[in-house]
């Protein structure tokens, strides 16, 4: 049996895009209380009935998140461009080595917006 495991998480950060025009609004430092989806898809274990238990989840995910989270994107290493979609990849490249079944990312920095990440 195959399924997609989801697991969510919260950060609030601050952050600026300077390369686009003066005139745009995310041009001037801003910040956004974003969620984070991170999902895992895969066969069931048929002994455990698990796909992954959701705390392996948790724990390659939290310590980026705290990286994150009450920070200025644009000055952590990787982020100086800190848009979603950068975010969605930034945090890819540091989760798919611990979670080989990593699938997709998911970021909203609005209830009305986000961006969907698999990887490259």
């Amino acid at each position: 049996m195959i399924v997609t495991l989801t697991h969510q998480f919260n950060f609030d950060a601050s952050h600026r895009l300077d390369h686009l025009p003066s005139h745009h609004p995310c041009h001037n430092l801003h910040g956004h209380g974003y969620v984070v989806f991170v999902e895992v898809t895969g066969e069931v274990d048929p002994a455990t009935g698990f796909l992954i238990d959701y705390r392996e989840i948790y724990d390659a995910v939290k310590p980026l998140i705290d990286q994150l989270d009450h920070h200025h994107l644009n000055d952590i290493e990787g982020l100086t461009i800190a848009s979603t979609e950068y975010i969605a990849r930034w945090l890819w490249e540091r989760i798919k080595p611990k979670l080989s079944g990593l699938s997709k990312i998911t970021i909203s920095e609005t209830p009305l917006t986000r961006c969907e990440y698999r990887g490259e």
